[in-house]
């Protein structure tokens, strides 16, 4: 496994693709290369006698460059890092800090390529690899990016539960259009939420909540904690999958999780009274009390016991400041 930091400086753990494995498909895209030169070549060649030999040639290069150079930055380009060697193998080209390839990285990678590949017979990106700590070769050291494996585990041991109040408005969301990375900042920051500082969990909690807000619908009831709402978020897309993996294997599905109160037009009421959510703002951090979090929404998976701070004064916001 290797940590990258995002733009949002989220770490988030990846886990980057070995080396038998970019071998194998680094030759599936060179012998799919060399089929095509192959059959590009053979149907130049039907043509040769009704042209000149200097047309033959310029088309000749023409082809042959885009083929060398043109194909793995499409397909890296098109496909967000995949080529049919990496397809096929479960691999996938990001950007240092785990953002999609660009165009213009792999514009990089592709023309490193031909010269480690084609010219000097894969003996610079082998040594390159073999050198670098995550098994960078030659282009991807220019092009700044990394091969990962999207095989691998993407959730670790434990399971995000559901918090019981928002249950019921987790049924409603359309998840459709949330992105992988997006729920990957998520699990990475609920899973080392209680190893923050008070103000990095709110102020970290927000920003990665209101990315991940922008492909959910509908909107999370007033006063929630940023933690509780990506944690039903993800519970929801998980119990989601297990229902669709059990349709396509003829299973069971799993039960639904409980469901909590009737959602109002803005989802349940955010509770009243003492140990209540602050409620300004749609991703409010709870109001710290001597008897710990807010009833009803448990802490992120894992969370370490740690003494219970002193209730601060809330600001004009509405806000609790960390200690």
């Amino acid at each position: 496994m290797s940590e990258v930091v995002t733009g949002d400086a989220v770490v988030v753990e990846v886990r980057v693709a070995q080396m038998p494995s970019r071998a194998l498909a680094i030759i599936i895209d060179l012998a799919t290369q060399f089929v095509i030169l192959v059959a590009i070549n053979a149907l130049l060649g039907a043509f040769a006698g009704v042209t000149d030999f200097a047309m033959y040639a310029a088309v000749m290069i023409l082809l042959t460059v885009l083929v060398l150079i043109g194909y793995p930055v499409i397909f890296e380009s098109l496909s967000r890092g995949r080529s049919l060697g990496k397809l096929a193998l479960g691999l996938r080209v990001v950007g240092d800090d785990g953002s999609p390839v660009r165009f213009r990285q792999a514009l990089f990678r592709g023309l490193a390529g031909v010269l480690e590949f084609w010219v000097l017979a894969g003996a610079p990106a082998l040594i390159a690899s073999l050198v670098s700590k995550r098994g960078k070769r030659l282009g991807d050291v220019f092009a700044g990016t990394i091969v990962i494996s999207d095989r691998a585990p993407r959730e670790s041991g434990q399971v995000i539960a559901m918090p019981p109040p928002l249950a019921g408005w987790a049924t409603t969301l359309e998840l459709s259009q949330l992105p992988d990375e997006a729920a990957q900042a998520a699990r990475q920051y609920l899973a080392r939420w209680h190893q923050l500082s008070p103000q990095v969990q709110h102020d970290m909690g927000v920003r990665i909540a209101t990315q991940v807000a922008a492909f959910v619908s509908p909107a999370a009831p007033a006063g929630v904690p940023p933690h509780a709402y990506l944690s039903a978020v993800l519970a929801e897309r998980r119990r989601r999958e297990q229902v669709r993996f059990a349709q396509r294997m003829g299973t069971v599905p799993p039960p639904q999780s409980p469901p909590g109160p009737p959602p109002g037009p803005y989802g349940p009421a955010a509770p009243s009274g003492p140990g209540a959510y602050a409620p300004p703002g749609p991703y409010a951090p709870p109001m710290p009390s001597p008897q710990g979090p807010p009833a009803g929404y448990p802490p992120p998976p894992q969370a370490s016991p740690a003494p219970a701070p002193e209730p601060p004064q809330a600001t004009p916001g509405g806000f609790a400041p960390p200690q």
